[in-house]
């Protein structure tokens, strides 16, 4: 991120809340600063720059399904993406997010019954594939050219080991393909208005059809790694099947479905691990060292259609 960014884009969202150049005391945050997006709330206007070459015309046209899905996705504060320092820029209005310490108020069910709802809905507009995959791959390809870790191994051969749609190679073979978010985790959730207002997902980037089962695979992944209680994991896929969410069988066995897109998920986490890791110069976390352990026993256990999950990866 250039360091002239963060002020300039701290300037455009005071302006966005304030058109008519009203001046208020009102909150100003920096929510983000990564390198592939930086978002600041001023007042209750959100603005988020994207990651450097994201495609403007596809941008828009994921703008425009969150404008015509109200009820599932936060819609935009307007249409199209302004740009900025050379990015695109688009603006939201705030929203209270998931409190991360907070875990037993975790909305699982919310998030999968709002997962459902996207499933089944058809695409308002046409949008490109969902981008899950392509994250995926673009995680390993960091981690390729980050200086050698002793993990490292570990989390490319599990890679390899996946059929090529999970590598974003392909498209995915299978016939169910829907309007899918493409990223989802409980840090795209959010209550709007602030205020005890309903659930609502964020976070448009990746929106696009696909494979749906790519949506529930970081709570699978994480479940099947032991970071997701086995109760949590229950409440949302029960949520979900109840919603009539097309990602997996409504009964029976859901691991035939989500052991790829688990297993992918796992070594894009473990991939991303292990690169913040090595720019930080620091040991692996107990996390972490959990996601790379995964990696490590994907590579004695075929992808397949374990019972109950607990095998996979």
């Amino acid at each position: 991120m250039t360091t002239d960014l963060l002020p300039a884009l701290t300037a455009h969202v005071r302006a966005a809340a304030h058109p008519n150049h009203h001046t208020c005391r009102c909150t100003t945050a920096t929510l983000a600063a990564r390198e592939d997006a930086a978002v600041v709330r001023h007042a209750g206007t959100v603005a988020k720059a994207h990651a450097p070459g994201a495609d403007a015309a596809e941008l828009a046209l994921r703008l425009t399904v969150a404008a015509r899905l109200p009820g599932v996705l936060l819609p935009p504060l307007a249409p199209t993406p302004a740009e900025l320092h050379g990015r695109l820029v688009t603006h939201w209005p705030y929203g209270t997010p998931v409190d991360p310490d907070d875990p037993d108020a975790a909305p699982w069910e919310a998030a999968a019954t709002l997962l459902a709802r996207l499933h089944r809905t058809p695409a308002p507009t046409a949008v490109p594939p969902m981008r899950g995959p392509a994250k995926a791959a673009h995680a390993v390809a960091l981690l390729r050219a980050a200086p050698r870790h002793p993990a490292t191994a570990a989390v490319r051969h599990a890679w390899a080991a996946l059929p090529p749609w999970a590598r974003g190679e392909a498209s995915a073979p299978d016939t169910v393909t829907a309007l899918c978010h493409g990223d989802f985790h409980l840090g795209q959730l959010i209550r709007h208005p602030a205020r005890g207002g309903p659930w609502l997902l964020i976070d448009v980037d990746d929106l696009g059809t696909g494979a749906p089962a790519w949506d529930l695979a970081r709570p699978a992944a994480w479940y099947a790694c032991g970071l997701l209680a086995p109760d949590e994991w229950r409440r949302f896929l029960t949520a979900y099947r109840a919603a009539g969410g097309p990602a997996v069988p409504s009964e029976g066995d859901p691991w035939t479905v989500l052991d790829v897109p688990a297993r992918a998920l796992t070594v894009q986490t473990a991939a991303r691990a292990v690169t913040r890791a090595v720019a930080a110069g620091r040991p692996l976390d107990e996390v972490e060292q959990s996601l790379v352990d995964a990696c490590a026993r994907m590579g004695s256990v075929r992808p397949a259609a374990p019972s109950g999950g607990a095998e996979v990866p």
